[in-house]
């Protein structure tokens, strides 16, 4: 059995899970308008295992979001995943936050685009764009957008916490959005029991977040 401790802190989100082969057992999450992750993560994850009676001694991997988001959040969750991946002499699987999201997104809304963002600050987001098949066709970047950044990936449905600034600017545009979706533990659950099966790790050591600290202003294409 492949027993995941699943690690969500790229937002002001501290979201913890617990999966077996894929399926998601338990999650307990938070948003908060300040960053609560130096004194929420350890308690939800003592308090998922106990209700759960999992051990930590159980657990087949850690699973981390790798970034992009909060320069904050990441290291506080990457730091402590990595404390248990010594400890417990695991390996580390590392998610992209913005996946994450996009496959949530993915699973609600079949046969659509999916923008999926993360909010930096201003008008300047993370964000990657996939397909119905959940392929990407815009790669991860960091972006300042404008009335008709993406307008080329129409019709797409927005999530993430980048989502709700764009609304009203992206208003006449073919577009749905989903407030609801955001970075969540549980977005990661079945694309790393995809890795752990193909056995892609990171190197404990020499992990480090993805920060993406360039942001570039998108324009219509022609």
């Amino acid at each position: 059995m492949a027993k995941f401790l699943h690690i969500e802190t790229a937002t002001k989100i501290c979201s913890v899970a617990i999966s077996e082969n894929g399926q998601l057992v338990d999650f307990i999450e938070e948003k908060s308008d300040k960053y609560i992750h130096a004194e929420r993560i350890t308690i939800f994850i003592n308090e998922v295992c106990k209700r759960n009676d999992w051990q930590l001694s159980d657990l087949s991997a850690i699973v981390v979001s790798s970034g992009p988001g909060s320069y904050t959040g990441l290291r506080i969750g990457i730091s402590t995943a990595k404390g248990l991946c010594y400890a417990l002499k695991t390996p580390l699987i590392a998610i992209d936050s913005i996946e994450s999201i996009a496959f949530l997104a993915f699973k609600k809304h079949p046969n659509t685009n999916i923008c999926a963002m993360i909010d930096a600050r201003r008008m300047e987001v993370f964000s990657s764009i996939y397909d119905k098949d959940f392929k990407v066709i815009k790669q991860l970047s960091a972006d300042v957008l404008d009335s008709k950044s993406y307008k080329e990936f129409e019709p797409f449905v927005v999530c993430g916490d980048g989502a709700e600034k764009m609304k009203e600017i992206w208003e006449d545009r073919d577009l749905v959005f989903d407030l609801e979706i955001l970075s969540s533990a549980i977005g990661q659950v079945e694309i790393a029991f995809q890795k752990y099966k193909n056995k892609v790790f990171e190197d404990v050591a020499y992990f480090e977040p993805l920060y993406l600290k360039d942001f570039v202003i998108t324009k219509k294409k022609s």
